[in-house]
């Protein structure tokens, strides 16, 4: 396929980049997760698309734009001024953040008939709602998992800072470490479980779905059904930039 089909959607955290490579027809051809700037800049240099949409909230627009100078088109750059498929009922639009946006048009585009509630676990935590008629609603958000750890160390004198397990503890920590480990993850399912909840006494029909870095650890723990969508964002920022075309 000749590289003038591209798309492609980057999503710039303050380290690293998540892509998405979209064909001619819309089809995610290839995500990338962890690029660092260098990698993402050799990568769009080998891929050569002829549009790309980026969010970022971590670096000043004028860098990134002369990252890209290469490039045979400009940038698509998500601004709170940028036109998207989305009505804003938020009181300060201009503070919305440009992935909770993009999450919320990807879960629109998935779930095209359904109210959707998005959870998106990131270095915190949001939860937004969106309706069938395109009205992004606002949320809730939430300390992140690693945020909720290094606060502990952080505001204490003797609590250690503590990473991330790859699998959950028991529920019975039996060690500093474990007690932590078990109080961050298993209050964070109680915190998602019960905010769905009351999401549901206000907004009774809804799909949940969840995205995220820390998706993962948690999809198979919830007792609500979930839809996981871990592209989530990416299949917004396209869907964004194929509206601005």
């Amino acid at each position: 396929m000749k590289s003038e089909t591209y798309a492609l959607a980057i999503d710039l955290g303050n380290t690293y980049a998540k892509t998405g490579l979209f064909t001619a027809d819309g089809h995610l051809e290839e995500t990338h997760w962890n690029f660092t700037i260098p990698e993402l800049l050799e990568y769009v240099r080998e891929r050569n698309p002829v549009r790309v949409v980026l969010s970022s909230t971590g670096h000043a627009e004028d860098k990134i734009r002369s990252w890209f100078a290469f490039l045979p088109s400009p940038i698509l750059w998500l601004t709170p001024q940028t036109p998207v498929p989305l009505i804003k009922r938020y009181d300060t639009p201009h503070t919305l953040g440009a992935d909770r946006v993009a999450a919320a048009i990807g879960a629109r585009h998935l779930f095209p008939d359904r109210n959707a509630v998005v959870i998106d676990m990131g270095t915190c935590i949001t939860y937004d709602y969106v309706d069938t008629e395109n009205n992004f609603h606002g949320g809730l958000i939430s300390p992140g998992l690693r945020m909720r750890f290094k606060a502990m160390h952080s505001f204490t004198q003797r609590l250690p800072l503590v990473e991330v397990p790859e699998t959950f503890p028991p529920l019975v920590g039996k060690s500093t470490i474990h007690a932590m480990q078990s109080g961050v993850l298993y209050g964070l399912i109680a915190e998602v479980q019960g905010l769905i909840e009351q999401y549901r006494s206000i907004y009774p029909d809804f799909q949940v779905i969840l995205c995220g870095g820390d998706a993962p650890l948690f999809e198979s723990r919830l007792k609500e059904p979930i839809f996981a969508a871990p592209e989530l964002v990416l299949l917004g920022l396209y869907r964004i930039l194929n509206y601005n075309v």
